[in-house]
């Protein structure tokens, strides 16, 4: 499905970080193999116990804050999650088309505000080993008002948080789900990312248009042409 973005017609772009800004391998490594590595060799378990365990989790919490969430995993694995993901944090990058369409949004004058479901430790780690930080203009966790993209009530708060128009607004995640909780709010424009993760194949969306560089929009981005 394409989007054709009428850049004229919008005032904020709204990005997830994790597979639209960040490389998903990290989180994917990360969750996928050095989780499952450390409770199979801290609980004695054979890895593929880990795996089936840890499966388990994540399922019965699935698109709810916890899900995100490093002290509830840290409580419910009995490992550190924290101090983890701070030894891991150097292994986290950028897209490698992330600045260049950061700063053409910046040139067209559009808000570039950050919205990662990533607990706030996870979003700090990452923002000091990428420099991600540097090309946004606003910087929301949504642990900071209680509740996931999937919510509506996340969106509500969000809204008067930030005072955005819905209809002047594009929202661009790899998640399907939160894309479609994204326009039941009102979001005009949403778009989906088909390679969040350089080390997988790339992903279709059922319901959003999507696209895998956003280089594409560069030509568009001209100040010149976006005003």
């Amino acid at each position: 499905m394409h989007l054709d973005i009428p850049w004229q017609d919008i005032d904020t772009v709204l990005l997830d970080m994790d597979g639209t800004l960040l490389d998903l391998a990290f989180d994917t490594r990360f969750w996928q193999h050095h989780v499952p590595e450390t409770l199979s060799a801290t609980r004695g378990i054979a890895l593929d116990a880990a795996h089936q365990l840890i499966r388990q989790e994540y399922h019965a919490v699935q698109h709810t804050l916890n899900w995100y969430c490093l002290d509830y995993w840290s409580e419910r694995l009995g490992l550190d999650i924290l101090a983890m993901t701070t030894a891991e944090g150097p292994k986290a990058v950028m897209r490698d088309d992330t600045v260049s369409f950061l700063e053409a949004l910046k040139a067209c004058s559009k808000r570039r505000i950050l919205l990662t479901n990533a607990h706030p430790h996870n979003l700090a780690v990452k923002l000091e080993h990428t420099g991600l930080g540097a090309h946004l203009d606003l910087l929301l966790s949504t642990h900071t008002f209680g509740y996931p993209k999937e919510d509506q009530r996340l969106w509500q708060a969000v809204a008067r948080h930030t005072g955005l128009d819905a209809a002047r607004t594009l929202f661009i995640d790899d998640s399907e789900p939160i894309l479609d909780a994204a326009a039941l709010f009102g979001i005009r424009y949403c778009l989906g990312v088909t390679n969040p993760d350089s080390g997988l194949a790339e992903k279709a969306y059922l319901r959003h248009p999507a696209m895998g560089d956003y280089r594409r929009f560069l030509p568009a981005l001209q100040p010149e042409e976006c005003a």
